[in-house]
């Protein structure tokens, strides 16, 4: 590494400005924005107590913020959605130490994105350099049995494997709309089979049918009011798995309070109350939806709420791409293409590597054959 830059591990997000760091991330990306990662620290939502540990990595030129990299050290496997038990606990039964381990991941949010982050007068090399020697080190000093960046770019992959040819790739699918010049919801109603085209509609007359209103809420359209539904909507969705949210109330309020122009609530209402609600994050080209929860049961509000009421506001709102979240194959038969996400995971034991590298082949092949028939399976003509 060049002697002009330092790595500096921060243990909080508000060790550095949010202008600093916010100058390094791409305006598609508001989950990287400085106020996101602090407000999972500031309300304690990620922390010591919640077994993730900030060691957040900074690269310097003198006074000036090159390159920066989330980092945590994970006492569990909660929160990541690419699951890695299985490793840990083969590795456990043979006498070794899983956890704790560093993770490279924005928390709770599965959004596929920039994971390293460099100034656009940065070379880009020279900070890769940087951010591998900082996860190499916490791994050394803090004996962690592994280092895993999740759902990052393909362009960021690629560097990361020419970076560190040791890194084992990992092979994913999710689901994401793209707009195909449809113009507006019956444009891309009419694109679709007539099979599907019939089903979308039936499902969104049959919301109207149980006497419930759909609206959308913008920014500062969204009151403190509507903010506290939603969370309690939203932990009814954890309850019912008999699990505590992994988000506290608090977080919510301060991003409604740092980031309100990221915002979109979607609210269901019964009777002039509302009843239901799905929380969106808005990029300058995605949509993101992220958090929903109901309070009555109602056939197929979910999917409206959540999948098209999405497609509606970016085609009003000219946004190219929605990622509704991860995992669901009825995602497809509406519109949602797979799409591949890959992560990559070092792993200090050289026996323990051997073997997650063998699983991680033989899953790819799978998980391709898989994307494979269900892109064949989109419903478009």
């Amino acid at each position: 590494m060049p002697v002009s830059l330092s790595v500096a591990v921060l243990s909080a997000m508000e060790a550095v400005s949010a202008s600093q760091w916010d100058a390094l991330v791409d305006a598609d990306q508001p989950f990287l924005r400085h106020a996101f990662l602090h407000a999972l620290e500031a309300s304690g939502s990620v922390g010591p107590a919640t077994g993730w540990q900030p060691c957040h990595l900074t690269v310097w030129k003198g006074a000036q913020l090159v390159g920066a990299m989330p980092l945590y050290e994970k006492h569990h496997s909660y929160g990541e959605y690419v699951f890695d038990w299985g490793w840990a606990d083969a590795f456990e039964r043979g006498g070794g130490h899983y956890y704790p381990k560093a993770l490279s991941a924005v928390p709770f949010t599965p959004v596929p994105g920039a994971r390293a982050l460099v100034a656009q007068d940065a070379d880009t090399d020279v900070v890769y350099a940087a951010l591998a020697q900082g996860w190499r080190e916490q791994c050394q000093r803090h004996d962690l049995s592994s280092w895993h960046l999740l759902f990052a770019d393909t362009s960021e992959v690629e560097v990361w494997q020419a970076q560190c040819p040791e890194l084992i790739s990992r092979e994913g699918v999710q689901f994401q709309w793209r707009d195909r010049d449809f113009g507006d919801f019956d444009g891309f109603l009419a694109a679709l089979t007539s099979k599907r085209r019939k089903m979308i509609k039936r499902e969104r007359r049959l919301v109207a049918d149980q006497g419930l209103e759909v609206v959308r809420l913008v920014g500062e359209q969204i009151t403190p009011a509507d903010l506290t539904h939603f969370y309690r909507c939203y932990a009814i969705t954890y309850q019912e798995r008999g699990r505590p949210p992994y988000l506290a109330q608090d977080f919510f309020t301060r991003i409604y309070n740092a980031m309100p122009e990221s915002l979109l609530l979607v609210q269901a209402r019964l009777d002039g109350r509302p009843v239901a609600a799905a929380l969106y994050f808005r990029g300058a080209q995605t949509l993101y939806g992220r958090y929903w929860g109901s309070e009555v049961v109602a056939d197929c509000l979910h999917f409206e709420a959540c999948y098209y009421q999405g497609i509606e506001f970016c085609l009003e709102q000219g946004l190219t791409l929605f990622d509704p979240g991860t995992q669901g194959e009825h995602k497809l038969l509406r519109g949602f293409a797979p799409q591949r996400v890959r992560s990559l995971h070092y792993l200090a034991h050289p026996g323990l590597a051997n073997a997650v590298a063998t699983f991680c082949r033989e899953e790819g092949q799978q998980v391709a054959a898989y994307r494979d028939a269900a892109f064949a399976a989109l419903p478009y003509k």
